[in-house]
């Protein structure tokens, strides 16, 4: 399987609910180290995985909505922790609506899967992994 990753990083505001967050269940800002991974078993026809402009160009598109954004206000997310986890499904998600709207180009329909992971920081740090 090949893949590509490319690189941003976003800053939210949030707060969770339920005891196992602790001090977190009060509103405090993340930023986090996005990388997403664009996999495939074959190389395309201009043998590459997918257009790295064009998928750094997307992503970057998916993180602009989130952007300096208190999550807790967004009525998308009402009554949702906003984890790491949730937000990395939400940007493969994001992402892999762009790659089907031919956004990243024609040959990106050929993408067998996408992996994003949301880095808090050099210790910690989660992953969504799709089909695509």
């Amino acid at each position: 399987m090949f893949s590509i990753t490319v690189r941003d990083h976003v800053m939210v505001a949030h707060s969770f609910r339920g005891e196992v967050f602790g001090p977190a269940q009060r509103l405090h800002g993340a930023t986090f180290v996005v990388d997403a991974t664009f996999r495939r078993p074959d190389l395309d026809p201009d043998g590459i995985v997918v257009d790295i402009g064009l998928a750094t160009r997307a992503l970057g598109d998916v993180l602009a909505e989130l952007n300096y954004r208190n999550l807790d206000d967004d009525p998308e997310f009402a009554g949702v922790n906003t984890s790491t986890e949730f937000l990395a499904k939400v940007v493969a998600d994001r992402l892999a609506e762009r790659v089907h709207a031919g956004e990243l180009g024609p040959n990106a329909r050929g993408l067998a899967g996408l992996v994003v992971t949301l880095r808090e920081s050099h210790v910690a740090w989660g992953s969504y992994e799709r089909p695509l």
